[in-house]
């Protein structure tokens, strides 16, 4: 049995009855942190504190999850122990959440009163008629996504945190905020200050400050409410996007996609201290990731119209998956290199798919040479790629000379002779799977090389036109190659 105790919001004296004869009977008192006014004299009695999890765990959540073993451990040995905990026992306590999903005690819990209520009454605010949403300071971009305010930011424990909060809203709001600190505190300030403010002012955040923001001047995240409110109200208002269904708009997704491609590649490699890309690039690369988004919006409307799913639902699910899929970020695995990592992102895959071989899930729709890229990162995930198993480079050189020993530019003959189409695709096979290995991406360098052919088409047209001022197909042959020769030279 662990009875949870709250040891109210500020010093020994908030401390609810109740809880301190909870405290007063307990074989062992453990607290969760002993930076906490109530918790001090708790401690000089003789209490265990917590506090080291904090100071050895390399993340929070690890903090938390070791002093749920330790208090889960005490209360084997002892039978029963209290667990005291700032606040109340349900607002902002985490461990006691954990506790709570834990077989292997019985969680009692008594009641402490929160700085909520200290809050309220310093703010001189109903937070029922107000609607006042309370919201996590380091969650506070995800957690008050598309509402204006009111809102109570609570935990501002740093200024690293107040910096957060600020910077994550798009416009500043001109009413100002109020900072509450140190609550029921011979030292309580409660200061009005603008919204600018909030990470240099005069008070000492830490971890008993929070924030109240009476209205923003617009919501955080306000440009994605904003687009997913537009697509609605296209739905509803344009006669041809009401007719739209999802398989009427998979070719633009199609489209956007190749043309997002197009527009990465014109951005190129955002190496660290490299050339910055042109202004122009960038701008278009912005623009057809937004039209990507505009079909993730667009589908996922038509589903919840349809009853199935929401954007949220989308985003919760892509949300839950990346977490599951990174134990070494969010859990207790280790990855030593990214090869560890995309096996294990492998063999998740399969598990959550039930799915017996890799090869299932990959569209046989795809370019060939793309299929081939995944297919050679599904055997890397394996430990069978090409730097494993080959094909060796010495290997696919002589698969190549020995097929184009058999082609003759511009003998059709070899279309129909016996295995040259086989031998050749087993050669294009090892190149692809030979560039994917080295962390290129054969379609891709294809792609390039193709927009290089296309250029010098281009540049031959151009001065087949100059020349005589005719098209490629009516210009003299003698012409046309002296053009394409021309075109192919290097210039500068």
């Amino acid at each position: 049995m662990v009875t949870v105790v709250g040891l109210g919001p500020a010093g020994p004296e908030w401390t609810a009855p109740r809880a301190a004869a909870a405290l007063a009977s307990a074989p062992e008192v453990l607290v969760r942190t002993e930076r906490h006014p109530a918790a001090v004299p708790l401690v000089a009695a003789g209490a265990r504190s917590l506090d080291r999890h904090y100071e050895t765990a390399g993340r929070i959540e690890d903090a938390y999850r070791g002093i749920v073993e330790e208090v889960v451990g005490r209360a084997g040995e002892l039978g029963r122990v209290a667990y005291a905990v700032p606040g109340s026992p349900l607002v902002l306590e985490h461990t006691v959440e954990l506790l709570r999903a834990d077989g292997r005690v019985e969680v009692e819990l008594v009641a402490g009163m929160s700085f909520l209520d200290l809050a309220w009454a310093r703010l001189g605010v109903d937070p029922v008629s107000a609607a006042v949403r309370l919201v996590d300071a380091e969650r506070f971009a995800e957690a008050a996504a598309g509402d204006a305010g009111p809102l109570l930011v609570c935990q501002l424990w740093s200024r690293a945190v107040c910096s957060e909060v600020k910077l994550s809203v798009e416009v500043f709001p001109d009413e100002p905020v109020v900072l509450l600190h140190h609550l029921g505190l011979a030292d309580e300030q409660v200061v009005a200050l603008a919204w600018e403010e909030l990470d240099r002012s005069v008070v000492a955040v830490d971890h008993l400050t929070s924030c109240y923001v009476p209205r923003l001047a617009a919501p955080v995240a306000a440009e994605l409410v904003r687009l997913d409110g537009l697509v609605r109200t296209l739905r509803e208002r344009c006669p041809w996007d009401a007719e739209q269904t999802h398989a009427s708009l998979a070719r633009h997704l199609l489209e956007e996609a190749y043309e997002a491609l197009e527009a990465i590649h014109g951005v190129g490699d955002l190496a660290p201290g490299g050339e910055p890309p042109a202004e122009l690039a960038v701008d278009h690369l912005e623009e057809e990731l937004g039209d990507v988004l505009c079909q993730v919006l667009y589908h996922a409307r038509l589903a919840e119209e349809e009853g199935l799913f929401s954007l949220a639902d989308v985003a919760r699910s892509v949300h839950d998956k990346l977490v599951a899929r990174h134990p070494h970020v969010f859990g207790d695995a280790t990855a030593a290199d990214a090869a560890e990592v995309l096996g294990r992102w492998e063999r998740l895959k399969q598990q959550e798919k039930g799915r017996a071989s890799l090869v299932e899930g990959i569209p046989a729709a795809l370019p060939a040479l793309a299929r081939v890229a995944k297919l050679e990162g599904k055997l890397r995930s394996a430990g069978l790629g090409a730097a494993v198993t080959g094909p060796s480079p010495e290997a696919v050189a002589g698969e190549l000379s020995a097929v184009l020993g058999r082609i003759t530019p511009g003998d059709r003959s070899a279309a129909g002779a016996p295995g040259v189409a086989e031998a050749l695709g087993r050669a294009l096979l090892g190149l692809a799977r030979l560039t994917a290995s080295a962390g290129l991406d054969p379609e891709d360098a294809l792609g390039r090389a193709g927009e290089l052919l296309v250029g010098r088409i281009r540049a031959t047209e151009d001065a087949v036109g100059r020349d005589g001022g005719t098209t490629l197909l009516d210009a003299e042959p003698a012409a046309r190659r002296a053009a394409w020769e021309a075109a192919g030279r290097p210039t500068g």
